[in-house]
């Protein structure tokens, strides 16, 4: 039997749960996962340093994931942008990642190579033009995500439309914008303008209808479905709503009778198996396996994003380990510690009752490495 031996007791996890992988991406829904980064547990990778990536296992989770079907969504926050990955890997990463792409491939385009502190929006935009050039000469469909040095320097909603008009303009292909709350990234607080929702939703309103051929989409991550599925039914026909949402993402997904959301998730890269499984559930009309497969996943997620909500990628990468994604729980930037020892013990947990642990002899062990060195 798989025995991990928590901090408050044994715990016998439940066994493998096989999901069958689909024979071809979702028909109904368009679907992304942000996909994390292997650190090379050889180098540096503490905080501060340069980013050195297992280059092999960080293609080979990629390929895990279109494997089940899905987009993967390159260079984004679950990648670490801005929380160790420095822009000379993630143009290597992206770079990489779209020529090996068996799948859909979207890459984040910011303004992280800058440094921070103090700047102008003329230099914001022309990191934003940099970025967006390496997204397209990859191969990549671009994501505009935020921006610190945006969020920090704008004055007002002009200013924001002033730096993404001519993105819009300038892009060869169609653009996802990007909405990332504060729980998120605390520095984007009054992104799009204003720290009023409402009014920041009538900013990006305004540049999506000011050229709503050149965006395929927004995702949204604020945690907030009310306000997803009241902008979701003012976007121009043709401009898909992705959910960010990694609360509310099955409610979302499923939709109602005036619409539905498509999905760019950081638990997606957790999930993977199962949002394949209740996928192809969903393009069979099965709505109750749809609901089943997907249930145990939310508590899951939810404890994987509690506050701080930042720190989900260190969740992520744990997860990934104990499913023999990596070989060890190292992270770019030292972000391994940015959770407490019973986090971990009851996202083990959550992570096998959701079927998510597809070796349990291989968790349990790694696990309880784990906790002997962590708890004692």
């Amino acid at each position: 039997m798989a025995i991990v031996h928590l901090p408050s007791g044994p715990v016998t996890l439940s066994g493998r749960t096989t999901w069958e992988k689909p024979k071809s991406q979702p028909k109904t829904r368009i679907a992304y996962a942000a996909a994390h980064v292997v650190a090379d547990p050889r180098a540096e990778n503490a905080p501060g340093a340069p980013a050195v990536l297992d280059w092999e296992a960080t293609l080979a989770f990629r390929h895990h994931l279109w494997s089940h079907g899905l987009g993967v969504a390159e260079a984004m926050d679950t990648a670490q942008r801005g929380m160790g990955l420095d822009y000379a890997a993630t143009r290597e990463l992206i770079r990489r990642s779209a020529a090996a792409a068996t799948g859909r491939i979207v890459a984040g385009v910011a303004t992280d190579q800058l440094a921070p502190g103090p700047v102008t929006l003329d230099q914001i935009r022309r990191a934003y033009d940099e970025q967006l050039t390496d997204v397209l000469t990859a191969g990549a469909a671009p994501v505009l995500m935020c921006s610190r040095h945006l969020a920090a320097t704008a004055r007002d909603a002009d200013d924001y439309l002033a730096i993404y008009r001519p993105l819009l303009d300038i892009s060869d292909k169609p653009v996802v914008l990007h909405w990332l709350g504060t729980a998120f990234d605390p520095a984007l607080e009054g992104y799009w303008g204003s720290s009023d929702v409402d009014k920041a939703t009538e900013t990006v309103l305004e540049l999506i209808n000011s050229n709503p051929m050149k965006v395929d989409g927004i995702k949204i991550s604020l945690l907030d479905a009310d306000h997803e599925i009241r902008l979701r039914r003012r976007l121009p026909a043709g401009v898909r709503l992705y959910t960010g949402d990694d609360f509310n993402y099955p409610q979302l997904i499923r939709g109602d009778e005036q619409g539905y959301s498509d999905a760019l998730l950081g638990i997606f890269a957790a999930i993977a198996p199962a949002a394949a499984a209740a996928f192809a559930a969903l393009d069979e009309g099965d709505l109750e396996s749809y609901d089943r497969i997907f249930a145990p996943t939310v508590p899951l997620s939810r404890h994987i994003f509690e506050k701080p909500t930042f720190y989900y990628k260190t969740g992520i990468v744990f997860l990934a380990w104990l499913a023999g994604h990596q070989s060890h729980f190292t992270m770019v930037g030292g972000l391994q510690s940015g959770r407490s020892v019973p986090h971990f013990a009851r996202l083990i947990e959550l992570a096998d009752a959701a079927g998510l642990l597809p070796d349990p002899d291989l968790a349990a062990h790694r696990a309880n490495r784990f906790f002997e060195v962590m708890a004692g």
